[in-house]
């Protein structure tokens, strides 16, 4: 019943959650919650070792869970159930794609389509930090500082953008790199850890 359970869930989530990686996030405490597979705080450290672990977030978290939830066979079933979907659905538009490649080639609704949907993914990305916003991962006003400080760094080259374009060429594209690496992900996880690490200890 277990690994029922897991897989059913996981080929839900893997079926309805578009957008990927942080956007998922919220479907999986759902379905964490409503089994009682873990408490919310082991859920959080879930997240936490899935964002520093290699390859995707949504399918190592949901490795984390199969395997604390079920052992061994039970990450392979979640790992499995929530690629499993995304897997049907790519291979089936691909080739749909391909056969009809002339015809959504420039067309406006298809394009037009992919544009709405950015803004689905942005609500299901917000969501998702907003659950992760709780007492147990806020816990003075030094964690705010450091996710403020993060986040900024994250926009930075966006927000940089108008200052980048207005240089000449050669300090353009040096400014575009810095900026660009400055906000690199693995680059602010590192840091973000090891200020945790001296704060916190």
């Amino acid at each position: 019943m277990l690994y029922l359970q897991l897989f059913l869930s996981f080929f839900k989530i893997g079926l309805f959650g578009f957008g990927g990686g942080l956007a998922i996030l919220s479907l999986i405490q759902m379905e964490v919650e409503r089994y009682g597979w873990m408490s919310q705080q082991e859920f959080v450290d879930i997240v936490a070792v899935s964002q520093v672990t290699p390859g995707p977030i949504g399918i190592n978290c949901a490795t984390y869970v199969g395997y604390t939830t079920a052992g061994f066979w039970g990450s392979v079933l979640a790992t499995s159930a929530i690629i499993l979907p995304s897997l049907i659905i790519m291979l089936s538009i691909c080739k749909a794609y391909f056969w009809l490649n002339k015809k959504f080639h420039d067309n406006p609704y298809f394009t037009q389509t992919l544009r709405m949907l950015r803004f689905t993914v942005l609500g299901l990305i917000a969501s998702a930090a907003l659950l992760l916003i709780k007492p147990t991962n806020f816990i003075d006003s030094v964690s705010w500082i450091i996710f403020a400080l993060v986040a900024f760094f994250t926009v930075l080259p966006e927000i940089a953008k108008p200052l980048v374009n207005k240089t000449t060429p050669p300090f353009r594209e040096g400014l575009g790199v810095g900026f660009s690496f400055l906000s690199h992900p693995i680059l602010l996880i590192v840091l973000a850890g090891i200020a945790g690490y001296f704060i916190y200890r």
